[in-house]
């Protein structure tokens, strides 16, 4: 149903520091902790550590009364099914090998949205900006949507080719250290480019307050 009545839309400010606290939360800090308990502590250790922060923190928000987002929840559900095959298995190679493979998946499954009414950065975009079916059907932000889901997938499938050459090529700490901080700047680059498209659409469409002038005193 289309709303009704007068919806109050975020500013742009407000929009990015929630996106970045959601990045922060659920991809920078366990990427962090794991790199320092790999080097303090060795793998086992860091795996345990980065998967007790995921569910620590959906813990957090779960007692506070706020919804933890869909990264943070789709993070730690992932990290769950690394741990228990590297568990399963006594294997932190496979433990390593399969971002690879989910990357593989998660580009795949967004590709199959893309023929669908609501491809999968739609699906993701309540977590950022109030959504309603109004805001879904109207033709520039389907065609947004459309464009970053194509664009996320392309980025999952590079960063699987790029974390598999890593993976073989060099060491462990090198490799937790080199693909930690490249994916880290990877993602914050896309980010950044679909916060820029997505304002751009949002201008356009009215979603977003526009800056009222302060008025300059001018001496008489």
């Amino acid at each position: 149903m289309p709303s009704t009545g007068t919806t109050t839309h975020p500013t742009l400010p407000a929009v990015i520091r929630r996106v970045a606290l959601s990045l922060l939360v659920a991809c920078a800090v366990p990427a962090a902790l794991f790199y320092a308990c790999v080097r303090l502590e060795g793998v086992w250790t860091a795996i345990f550590a980065a998967l007790a922060w995921s569910y620590g923190a959906i813990a957090w928000r779960a007692l506070t009364r706020r919804r933890a987002s869909g990264l943070l929840v789709l993070t730690a559900l992932v990290m769950t099914g690394r741990t228990l095959v590297a568990l399963l298995t006594d294997s932190t190679y496979l433990y390593f090998l399969q971002p690879i493979i989910s990357d593989g998946l998660i580009a795949s499954a967004f590709i199959a949205t893309l023929a669908s009414a609501r491809p999968m950065v739609a699906r993701l975009a309540g977590d950022f900006y109030p959504m309603d079916d109004e805001l879904h059907l109207r033709p520039r932000i389907r065609r947004l949507f459309w464009y970053l889901t194509l664009m996320w997938a392309l980025l999952c499938l590079a960063k699987a080719v790029a974390t598999l050459w890593l993976l073989e090529s060099q060491s462990l700490q090198t490799f937790v250290l080199v693909k930690g901080v490249s994916m880290l700047l990877l993602n914050a680059l896309a980010v950044v480019a679909t916060i820029g498209a997505a304002t751009l659409v949002a201008r356009r469409e009215g979603l977003l307050p526009v800056p009222v002038p302060v008025p300059v005193p001018v001496p008489a």
